[in-house]
């Protein structure tokens, strides 16, 4: 086989067979194929497409390049949740204890953040204490005890994957939809988890601007995962605004467990409530209304909330954050962004937002950057919301007081003012089973 060949074949738009696809990535990973050759692979593969077979040969070869996570233990009860990223997403914070505590077993690897905000791992390390990695007998043990363990991601996990996407970072294919679903769901199945919920995102602060992108990515990640006979669903949701109020890291924290209290904004609680139940309907063997009133009950009865305290003290945090949030303490520096003038706000660019947080210390710039967990961004105001001329729309936190002018003007920045209502969006567009 040589890879010249194999680039012509792609580029013609012809299917590689399974034998080649597995020898292209496993040489790749083994350094035996030049970053070059590869380069020129997968922008062929983002003109061309691939065939559901080729993305089905390439997630399980990337999948099976590394270790792989077993959790037969659990049988059906494992289940995972992805989301594809966006500003203020502290849903897994949320809907991962709700899971556990309806009889899930959430066996978790997480990211960092790079840009935007900081990752899952980071908001939790706001917990003093809390341990973000554990020993693999040590993470399958915690799940047995409590159903609930989240660690950051191995660097053995799909190995072939974190090669080639950062090639693809580099060489402007990465907003390919083959290649992004078999990058997510190649280390989903290297995971282990027998269900598993997908928040595919789209707007302005996610990775797919529209809908019809969106969709045709989740329905691409489903395939994936019944092929490989994982159950599988996805949620699309609307990420043309920030969710929640909070954008930051302890304050991201103390916003979940504030929808854990039976509180916390409208839009976070029904997003983690419909992730929740299709998470629930798939591990428990529910129906979709079943699942619904399960974990409805299960957040209003404070089921949720013990569950995330067990969980946060299991892993070495410091439970008494959880008993009193403002241990959490205060940024040192502080500055509110002012409506200039009467009206309504007709779109707030969640990507724009998420740099303002970024440029405070809530994010990073580079991934070698330090997050500090008090930064970030509190919204006040949202689109659809009527202000006068002087409200504050949002209020900055930094401990770096030369960062306030930036982010202000980037934070006003993202924010349109129209003198016409707005009609609120929809916060969940489709799921797809």
């Amino acid at each position: 086989m040589r890879m010249y060949d194999l680039i012509e074949k792609k580029k013609h738009g012809e299917e590689l067979s399974t034998e080649e696809i597995r020898e292209t990535i496993t040489s790749y990973t083994a350094g035996d194929i030049p970053d070059y050759q590869m380069s020129a692979m997968t922008m062929a593969v983002y003109f061309r497409g691939m065939s559901d077979r080729e993305i089905f040969d390439l997630t399980e070869t990337m999948a099976t390049s590394g270790d792989t996570v077993d959790l037969s233990a659990f049988g059906d009860r494992s289940v995972d949740k992805h989301s594809t990223g966006g500003v203020g997403d502290k849903t897994t914070l949320i809907v991962t204890p709700i899971v556990a505590a309806c009889g899930g077993a959430v066996a978790k690897m997480s990211g960092r953040g790079l840009g935007h905000t900081g990752g899952t791992v980071d908001k939790l390390e706001s917990f003093p204490g809390f341990r973000t990695s554990l020993e693999p007998a040590e993470f399958i043990a915690q799940v047995e005890r409590c159903g609930l363990a989240v660690i950051g991601q191995s660097a053995d996990l799909a190995p072939a994957d974190k090669k080639l996407y950062a090639l693809r970072d580099v060489t402007a294919t990465v907003d390919s939809i083959p290649l992004i679903a078999s990058s997510i769901m190649s280390k989903k199945l290297a995971a282990g988890t027998h269900s598993i919920v997908l928040d595919v995102k789209c707007g302005s602060g996610a990775f797919m601007r529209g809908i019809d992108n969106a969709v045709t990515l989740a329905e691409t990640m489903v395939r994936i995962g019944k092929a490989h006979g994982r159950n599988t669903a996805a949620v699309i949701s609307n990420m043309d605004r920030p969710l929640g109020h909070a954008i930051g890291n302890a304050s991201e924290v103390c916003e979940a467990m504030e929808v854990l209290r039976g509180a916390g904004p409208d839009d976070l609680r029904e997003i983690c409530l419909t992730l929740a139940a299709k998470m629930v309907a798939l591990s428990c063997g529910l129906t979709d209304e079943q699942a619904k009133e399960t974990v409805a009950e299960t957040l209003k009865s404070g089921k949720a909330l013990a569950k995330f305290r067990e969980w946060i003290g299991e892993q070495g945090g410091d439970v008494a954050y959880v008993d009193d949030p403002s241990l959490f303490g205060e940024a040192a520096y502080t500055a509110d962004v002012l409506a200039p003038v009467d009206g309504y706000i007709l779109a707030c660019n969640a990507e724009q937002i998420g740099t303002a947080a970024m440029v405070l210390g809530a994010g990073r710039q580079t991934k070698d950057s330090v997050i500090d967990p008090r930064a970030g961004i509190y919204l006040l105001k949202k689109p659809a919301d009527e202000v006068k001329k002087g409200d504050v729309i949002a209020r900055l936190y930094t401990e770096k007081a030369d960062t306030l002018p930036h982010a202000e003007a980037l934070t006003l920045g993202a924010v349109t003012f129209t003198d016409q209502p707005v009609e609120e969006q929809p916060l969940v567009y489709r799921v797809i089973s």
